[in-house]
């Protein structure tokens, strides 16, 4: 019986083709814009998931707070004093932690000049938990060495021929063996990551710790303080007990922190904020012309009934009943809603996937992605058959009541 209903549905709005179709296009328009916007927010979340994945869970930065006019710590108002690490090791909770330097330096190649990030690798035992901090495999050459002076590794972007879209900045590759200037310091190139998609790393210059202190100096203080926890439950503890040993060094009151203890976790917190903020605002404007749309589906729906009065007398005269007629017009309206809804997931699947990959081309990052999940999908189908059944209860009731002689007696 139900099948008949939607044969007969499906058969009385194909006889009024340009009619459904302007109906559907508040609805297919809404759901697009849901689905597309939806579609590329969850893929940016899992892409930047992804550049955050080369340090793990269980990792804390620490660094101090301020005006940030180049590399972490270089414009803070008060940097991290490099002592501060050894008090950190001993706080329970902490594997390891060792500082890190960042600095901006002149980096040329085949006689071009670029203005590049230079970070620091640890000595000794640190290197060994820098490594494994670290996690991102090289892809060509060697890691460095403690014995190493004047040689360097290399993110992946300087061993591509483009990079964002755009020609090298160097005009070529770097590869393994090249030699590179850093402040007109000749440096062998001796190994180049893999691209991680992080700028941090993809366009960073790696070289050891004391190299780069002899090179810029070393005045006290640190950039960037790399914490391993040793278990991953612990983190929110021994981040609370960084923060008090922090507070009691820098003499600040709770509230007044001149410093910063995050993880990849607290930044895919404040993306998910964003996001959801997002996804808001798109709610908002597919809300409106989802609105929109129904209501053209229940002016469609009342045109229908007025121009099939006859036909529901006639349904009537031979027996069908009140509830028969109802369920025919409630079906027709939520069918005009799926089928809109359908159109809208092609057509945001289609905005969504193909934004995202116009942008991979153009901008040469995979940061740009797009995720249309199953549920959102299935969600969607069914959010678009209830909106049309909804705006459809008044019209089809309307049906239902008519009278079979008067119905037969109109034009």
């Amino acid at each position: 019986m139900l099948k008949q209903y939607v044969n007969l549905a499906f058969v009385n709005l194909r006889h009024r083709k340009l009619r459904s179709w302007l109906t559907m296009i508040g609805i297919f328009i809404g759901i697009a814009a849901v689905i597309a916007l939806m579609g590329l927010g969850s893929g940016l979340r899992v892409a930047i998931m992804a550049q955050f994945d080369f340090l793990g869970s269980d990792i804390l930065s620490v660094q101090a707070s301020g005006i940030m006019l180049g590399p972490p710590g270089s414009g803070s108002v008060k940097p991290l004093s490099d002592e501060i690490v050894d008090k950190i090791k001993k706080i329970d909770g902490v594997q390891g932690a060792y500082n890190r330097w960042i600095e901006s330096g002149i980096i040329e190649f085949n006689s071009i000049q670029t203005l590049g990030i230079i970070t620091s690798i640890p000595l000794g035992e640190n290197r060994e938990i820098f490594e494994t901090m670290f996690n991102t495999e090289l892809l060509g050459g060697r890691a460095l060495k403690d014995t190493d002076t004047y040689r360097i590794v290399l993110g992946g972007s300087y061993a591509e021929e483009k990079v964002i879209g755009e020609e090298n900045v160097f005009k070529k590759p770097i590869s393994v063996g090249d030699n590179v200037f850093l402040s007109d310091k000749k440096f062998e190139v001796v190994g180049i990551y893999e691209k991680k998609g992080n700028f941090m790393i993809d366009g960073a210059a790696f070289i050891n710790e004391n190299i780069l202190l002899e090179m810029f100096g070393d005045d006290g203080t640190t950039d960037i303080i790399a914490v391993k926890v040793r278990d991953e439950k612990n983190m929110a503890k021994v981040k609370e007990d960084i923060e008090k040993l922090l507070r009691k060094e820098r003499d600040v009151d709770v509230g007044e922190e001149d410093f910063q203890v995050s993880s990849p976790q607290n930044i895919l917190d404040t993306l998910d904020s964003t996001l959801a903020a997002i996804n808001i605002f798109v709610a908002i404007i597919a809300g409106i012309s989802l609105l929109v749309g129904g209501i053209g589906i229940m002016n469609t729906m009342y045109t229908s009934v007025l121009e099939r009065t006859k036909e529901v007398g006639i349904m009537k005269a031979i027996g069908a009943k009140n509830s028969t007629i109802f369920i025919l017009f409630f079906i027709e309206s939520g069918f005009l809603g799926m089928v809109g809804g359908a159109i809208g997931i092609i057509l945001g699947m289609i905005l969504a996937y193909g934004g995202a990959f116009i942008g991979r081309l153009a901008l040469g990052v995979k940061l740009l992605q797009a995720n249309v999940s199953l549920p959102l999908i299935i969600g969607t189908l069914i959010f678009s058959f209830s909106l049309g059944t909804i705006f459809g209860i008044l019209p089809a009731m309307q049906a239902a009541k008519l009278q079979p002689v008067e119905s037969l007696r109109s034009k």
